[in-house]
């Protein structure tokens, strides 16, 4: 944050694709809980980072309201938090196009994620997917968050949003009017794999509908899924060491280690040397327990979209309370005329 004097301010968001599952409760929602203990903290739904890829405008309607629903449900509270749709606050598109005059092609061109997302065809890509990062700047210097949780894929772009800061603070002579922004890192994520496939990221397009635990999942089908998790023939190991190059079994007990919150060795030392016919049904009864009762109180927020929908708005005046002051006082330094 270099010589920063302001708040601190932790912010963070979503993109409004895909349903949520395991994975995002685990490696992102959870902690949002947690942050919100210590911090002021900002958590937005990314409806403009959603668009950088097609998306059925119902669909993306329809994402926006079921992330809210389960921020709510997993126990971010909005009264407290402030919970947003990033559209909805007009200041992150005008603080992106000035940041898109201060970032540099160079910058950019460095950035994997586009690579990796727009592959071969990358002439047939949005500009948006190729600007994203310095949107992404934008949403969070728009309320000069000092601290972002980010995980692996995320690091770059956050140095991207500190080299922009700190790039328009140098060339406009104005130290330390946006901060640099820090990770927040709270401990070893959990990274939690598909359940067909130990080597590949639980992922809301997974084709086949057992890879994946959805937070909206009725507990029946979180036992039923569980029970179908591919698994190899040999019983847990008692060591850690027992788990090298069993992806499956190690994706297995890290669920059970990170809703449980016990150590994977703490698992292993209670379930080392049986079979996968006792670890499944106590595994399922696990998840059932403590997402269960989340996805109950997702299903029903979302059956009253006039709730999440009033929630949003009233997150979005008090975002704009804090980012359009930050954007008039940007435009006057540029040199903007009001």
């Amino acid at each position: 944050m270099t010589g920063y004097k302001g708040p601190e301010r932790v912010l963070s968001g979503i993109q409004t694709s895909g349903d949520m599952h395991l994975g995002n409760y685990l490696g992102a929602i959870r902690k949002f809980v947690d942050l919100q203990q210590k911090h002021d903290c900002l958590y937005f739904l990314a409806d403009m980072h959603a668009i950088t890829v097609w998306q059925e405008p119902a669909k993306l309607r329809e994402q926006t309201f079921h992330i809210a629903a389960c921020f709510i449900a997993a126990g971010v509270d909005a009264s407290h938090s402030i919970i947003f749709n990033q559209s909805a606050v007009h200041a992150h598109a005008e603080l992106a196009w000035i940041f898109n005059c201060v970032a540099r092609l160079g910058w950019l061109d460095r950035m994997t994620q586009f690579k990796d997302k727009a592959g071969k065809d990358k002439e047939r890509a949005s500009v948006g997917l190729y600007t994203y990062p310095v949107l992404q700047a934008a949403d969070i210097l728009v309320y000069k968050a000092t601290h972002v949780p980010v995980g692996e894929d995320q690091k770059q772009h956050l140095e991207l949003s500190r080299d922009i800061a700190g790039k328009f603070n140098h060339d406009y002579k104005v130290e330390d009017f946006f901060p640099l922004p820090e990770p927040l890192i709270q401990g070893p994520g959990a990274r939690i794999m598909s359940l067909r496939d130990g080597t590949k990221k639980m992922s809301k397009s997974d084709s086949s509908e057992n890879a994946s635990i959805f937070l909206r999942d009725e507990p029946d089908v979180i036992a039923k899924k569980i029970k179908k998790a591919t698994t190899d023939p040999e019983p847990l190991p008692s060591e850690m060491a027992g788990l090298e190059g069993r992806a499956e079994a190690k994706n297995l007990v890290g669920i059970y280690s990170a809703l449980s919150g016990k150590s994977d060795q703490e698992v292993l030392g209670e379930f080392g040397g049986k079979g996968f016919g006792v670890f499944k049904p106590a595994l399922a009864d696990l998840v059932v327990e403590k997402v269960g009762p989340i996805g109950a109180e997702l299903r029903r927020l979302e059956a009253d979209p006039g709730h999440l929908e009033s929630i949003l708005r009233d997150g979005a005046a008090r975002a704009s309370a804090i980012a359009d002051p930050v954007v008039a006082e940007t435009k006057k330094i540029v040199g903007f005329v009001d």
